[in-house]
């Protein structure tokens, strides 16, 4: 299955899931698309939900199903609790470090920031959005792209940079300082859930 690539805001209405960790696709229409969205839900079984919260983390951090469950099984072999270790190697990726640093306001978007070339890993240019970064990385924009429209308009929202980052919007240079705690993550995920979809 290919990388999803349409409308977020109904894809989250129909997980019942705020996708870009901001709620605003759920905030005036807060039911599933379609017709019959309002109406009644059937009882969802427990394989359902399982896959329900599988497919919530893959479309909010916009892998394929291939790259997801290869992130999960590099996950297994790590020391420590399977699911945390999972999101942690998810929130090492380098489209969402140039997210969380406050680059872009989407996950979308900076996936395109990096596929385009702009970012710089340790002063290396990096275009592959799945590169996985290690605490102690230097993130920053080429210099070449420091001008870059999208990356201006971002700057002036003033998006604070995740608690595990860090970041200069005067030299546009970040470091990923650690790999996150549990707590500073998206509290509604239950990782749980996903292991025991894959290890059914």
């Amino acid at each position: 299955m290919s990388r999803y690539t349409g409308p977020q805001y109904k894809k989250s209405r129909r997980l019942g899931f705020s996708t870009l960790e901001n709620g605003k696709e759920l905030a005036r229409r807060p039911y599933a698309p379609g017709i019959h969205g309002t109406s009644r839900r059937k009882k969802v079984s427990e394989y359902g939900i399982q896959l329900q919260e599988k497919q919530k983390v893959r479309f909010m951090y916009g892998l394929n199903e291939k790259q997801f469950r290869r992130t999960f099984d590099k996950a297994s072999k790590m020391k420590g609790i399977h699911g945390e270790n999972f999101l942690r190697l998810l929130e090492s990726r380098i489209d969402n470090l140039v997210y969380r640093m406050g680059l872009s306001t989407t996950r979308r978007g900076a996936r395109q920031i990096v596929n385009h070339g702009h970012i710089l890993v340790n002063g290396k240019k990096v275009n592959i959005p799945s590169y996985t970064c290690k605490p102690g990385d230097v993130i920053s924009v080429k210099e070449s792209s420091q001008e870059h429209k999208a990356i201006k308009q971002t700057l002036e929202l003033n998006i604070k940079p995740a608690p595990f980052v860090e970041f200069d919007s005067k030299k546009l240079t970040g470091t990923y300082v650690r790999y996150p705690e549990r707590n500073e993550l998206n509290a509604e995920i239950n990782e749980s859930l996903i292991v025991e979809f894959y290890n059914r």
